[in-house]
């Protein structure tokens, strides 16, 4: 375990601030707050696309115990020579960090009260937001922050003139007093031991956890972690990425910002609307050569590709379908074999070059994907158009990777190997070989801010983290996660059911079905929420009642003319109804034993989302949330058996 471990009595963090590049960071955050580091909380914290609000902490007890300036934000901020206003905004965290403070952040889909915990939370000095909207968000939760001096807004200015609040401008002209001198002392003080990021756990098992991240956290991943996955340094390959994902999340924070500062990538920022379908627009103008995504970013992708091929004429259709075909066969019987059969070859010349064109991926070499599962039918998918997705595997108490997959460290369905200088174990391994997933090294944060007991219960007294994570690795070290211990359903019988392989099962057996909820713990038989996928709403990206064309073209295989979910859920359309209960049949049958059959479903009348609550901010689902929000239906599989 590294030296930087720090307990969180050890580390109760004053919030200050700081959202600017290198020294003008440091000028400013010097000013308010002399002799110690600051943490900039952002809201949105990238200029382009939707990111989380940050907001800068200050440690008191992480350095030299000094506390935060009592001075008016006026005289305390004091900004040299303002370079450009937009360069500011997407450096901000590094800025914060050069000026040996923290920075930390909430997505912009937050409640006020979200807001309000977290920034109280880090005691936060500094909010930066975007827009006049996430400033709303601020200034009613403002009178519950005592340690909050100011808001700086980057995107709009604000409506009025209000005390303490800043556009970015007037932020930057803040900071001429302070000399070269005090900005090189205040960078050569700064040590591997000190935080200098926070990251808020989802909270989908209750209130967000704060996750201290080192310096040397930060810098050994981004170095070692990035090797791993086979990210080149400028001199040997310019590597070209586009940041599109919330900076909040530790897996965009290490890929688009701190391994870009580390091997020189060119960082590509997208439009605020890239998850609302503008991102194939900036993937084919950008052409990067690595891509990372979760789960859900190439599930969406895979339903347009599908959706403009239902559309296609039939000669292009087939040509295409013939054409994954015979690439999938090849990629799945020899996976690491260079030697192409003549018919593969052709097929990706006709026409999956042409496609991964036209999705941007034309120069893409390594594609990524991590902090979900993802079913087998969207790997197979990208497999048929010869793109592999590499998974990694670490959470945001490792700063990102633990494990990772590359070019050279490639096997299907499993997360890759441990990066080299980590150690894993498994501890209370069954009969399979199963057990829960136990990480070592440099990656492995600092504790839980203000939560002494949870860093305890994470962190054993060898300093190994306890996941929380079931998996097995393979004889060449390869792992392969298998699902949470804290999911594990237990029936009323005692049996051990782990749920998401019978969830993907079904989804995989169901190409309507869009997510699928395993309920059954302390229960007699197992159970299954539904839900149908469906379009999603530009703006909002909300789900509508309209059916994608996969679903339409299962119903229409079926024997049934809907095209939306209420005309399937609210009929109950006896043939979409009738197949889905044979596909439940099909995955019975390839049950292990009896306690793993789905006796009972039910369809929702609405897909999951984040808006509805039964998704986090990453996709991830809230099984609680999904178990409380419909429990009345759940209860009804339940009641029926006692009749």
């Amino acid at each position: 375990m590294p030296d930087s471990r720090v307990t969180p009595q050890e580390s109760r963090l004053d919030a200050s601030l700081g959202t600017t590049q290198g020294h003008l960071g440091t000028r400013f955050l010097n000013r308010l707050a002399p002799g110690g580091p600051a943490c900039v909380c952002k809201l949105n914290l990238n200029l382009r696309y939707q990111q989380g609000v940050r907001t800068n902490v200050r440690s008191s007890s992480l350095t030299d115990g000094h506390t935060v300036s009592k001075e008016p934000l006026s005289h305390a901020l004091k900004l040299s020579s303002p370079a450009k206003v937009k360069d500011a905004q997407l450096n901000s965290p590094v800025g914060t960090v050069f000026a040996g403070g923290i920075v930390t952040g909430i997505y912009t889909t937050s409640s006020p009260e979200a807001c309000r915990y977290i920034a109280h939370d880090c005691r936060a000095n500094i909010i930066v937001v975007d827009t006049q909207k996430q400033l709303e968000k601020i200034l009613k939760i403002w009178k519950n922050l005592p340690h909050l001096k100011a808001v700086v807004i980057f995107q709009e200015p604000p409506p009025t003139k209000m005390a303490n609040v800043y556009t970015m401008e007037e932020f930057m002209d803040l900071g001429n007093e302070v000399t070269e001198e005090a900005l090189d002392t205040i960078i050569n003080a700064q040590q591997p031991n000190q935080c200098c990021v926070l990251v808020y756990t989802s909270g989908t098992t209750g209130n967000p956890k704060g996750v201290m991240l080192s310096q040397d956290n930060i810098t050994w991943t981004a170095h070692y972690g990035s090797q791993a996955g086979d990210i080149q340094p400028a001199e040997v390959q310019q590597e070209v990425v586009v940041s599109y994902l919330p900076l909040s999340h530790i897996a965009a924070q290490i890929y688009d910002l701190w391994t870009g500062i580390q091997w020189g990538a060119q960082v590509c920022f997208a439009e605020t609307d890239a998850l609302k379908g503008s991102l194939v627009n900036t993937l084919r103008e950008v052409e990067p050569t690595s891509h990372m995504g979760v789960p859900r970013v190439w599930e969406k992708i895979m339903e347009r590709i599908q959706e403009v091929a239902a559309q296609s004429g039939f000669i292009r259709r087939k040509m295409l379908l013939w054409a994954m075909s015979v690439t999938l066969e090849q990629n799945l019987t020899c996976p690491s074999s260079d030697l192409k059969p003549f018919t593969t070859r052709l097929a990706d010349y006709l026409v999956l070059a042409k496609v991964r064109q036209a999705l941007g991926f034309a120069k893409c070499q390594k594609n990524f994907y991590g902090g979900a599962p993802m079913t087998a039918e969207t790997q197979h998918f990208f497999l048929g158009l010869n793109i592999r997705l590499y998974a990694g595997y670490g959470l945001s108490e490792t700063s990102g990777p633990h494990f990772m997959s590359s070019p050279y460290n490639y096997r299907l369905y499993s997360s890759g190997k441990v990066v080299p200088g980590c150690r894993v174990k498994l501890v209370n391994e069954d009969a399979e070989g199963i057990g829960e997933i136990c990480l070592w090294g440099r990656t492995i944060f600092m504790g839980y801010l203000n939560m002494e007991d949870k860093t305890c219960e994470a962190i054993d007294a060898d300093g190994w983290l306890h996941t929380g994570d079931s998996g097995h690795l393979d004889a060449d070290g390869f792992l392969y996660i298998t699902g949470r211990l804290k999911e594990l359903i237990i029936t009323a019988g005692g049996e051990n059911v782990p749920p998401v392989p019978i969830e993907e099962a079904v989804k995989t057996e169901l190409p309507i079905i869009s997510n699928a909820v395993l309920i059954g713990d302390q229960r007699k038989f197992l159970s299954m929420l539904l839900t149908l996928k469906c379009t999603l709403d530009p703006d909002t990206s909300d789900p509508t009642d309209n059916l994608t064309e996969q679903a339409v073209e299962f119903c229409q295989r079926v024997g049934s003319k809907a095209a939306t979910v209420s005309e399937v859920v609210g009929k109950k359309d006896e043939a979409v109804y009738q197949a889905i209960e044979e596909g439940i049949q099909r995955v019975n049958m390839n049950a292990a034993a009896r306690p793993y059959h789905i006796q009972k479903w039910a369809v929702l009348e609405r897909d999951f989302s984040i808006s509805g609550g039964e998704l986090g901010p990453t996709m991830k689902l809230k099984r609680l949330t999904v178990l409380e929000k419909y429990k009345d239906i759940i209860d009804s599989f339940y009641q029926e058996q006692k009749k």
